[in-house]
């Protein structure tokens, strides 16, 4: 059999990805658990430049079974203790996923919308803010998290906590809608 030569394939000078390290790279699999362990763990380590590390398939499927009896303020009967189906949360709580990040509270200024520090936001940049919606907002290269008031004067921001003041955003200042807050994340424990 004659060989073919046509200048396309194999390998060549200069040509694939290109690094920003001063060495070769390599392209390695690690188990899904572990990702976000290497991730923290290269972002801590001195010796790396990496600011920013993406998952190639950043949905995960962890099917969490649904009971089909609504949980009463008081003592559950052991009886209804059914499972209907099971729920993946990443349908559950994110509606676009390229547009989709997670901002952790750190004031008390929504307090009595139910937003307390270390609560974790879900928050949909794709969404168009509307009246009354929980957003975050850029105000002088400052993010702050409140409700979206539209009234007959404009937009503005209102705190949910008597001990803290409204925002009305003054001309000359910056003031960008950044996303709208579709949930919270609360951890008890």
């Amino acid at each position: 059999m004659s060989e073919i030569i046509s200048g396309h394939g194999g390998k060549r000078e200069g040509a694939g990805r290109k690094s920003r390290f001063d060495e070769p790279t390599k392209v390695i699999r690690v188990p899904e658990s572990r990702v976000v362990e290497i991730k923290n763990y290269l972002k801590k380590s001195p010796n790396h430049e990496i600011s920013d590390i993406r998952l190639l398939d950043p949905l995960s499927r962890v099917e969490i079974p649904v009971a089909t009896e609504r949980v009463q303020a008081g003592f559950p009967s052991p009886a209804q203790d059914y499972i209907d189906k099971k729920l993946d949360l990443n349908e559950y709580l994110i509606s676009n996923d390229h547009a989709t990040f997670i901002v952790k509270v750190n004031s008390l200024s929504m307090l009595n919308a139910g937003l307390d520090i270390n609560d974790s936001l879900i928050v949909d940049r794709s969404i168009e803010p509307q009246h009354r919606d929980i957003v975050i907002a850029l105000i002088d290269n400052e993010f702050t998290v409140k409700r979206l008031i539209k009234d007959a004067l404009g937009c503005w921001l209102k705190a949910e906590n008597e001990g803290y003041k409204d925002i009305h955003p003054m001309e000359g200042q910056t003031f960008e809608i950044w996303g709208v807050v579709t949930s919270v994340i609360k951890k008890f424990k």
